[in-house]
């Protein structure tokens, strides 16, 4: 299993990742709120300001204070090591 920096320690498991997305638009707000409502809303921003959205296949949304252009550079380099191990 590949982890994923989301930053600030912590880790996603990189194969569960369906998206990343900015969080500025209605419908990511509304995926937000009712990932609150219903409990599967994991917020690894420590207090920051969310600049990415991560949505798993778990059904679980995860708030992230990387923008998601760093993730998904961070995501690429961890499928080039798994390529080049």
């Amino acid at each position: 299993m590949k982890l994923l920096n989301i930053g600030y320690g912590n880790l996603v498991a990189a194969e569960r990742l369906l998206s990343v997305v900015s969080p500025d638009s209605a419908p990511i707000k509304r995926i937000v709120q009712d990932s609150r409502e219903i409990g599967m809303l994991i917020d690894a921003s420590f207090g920051r300001k969310t600049k990415s959205v991560l949505i798993m296949d778990t059904g679980h949304t995860i708030l992230s204070a990387l923008s998601p252009e760093t993730i998904a550079e961070r995501f690429e380099q961890s499928r080039e090591g798994e390529t080049n191990a």
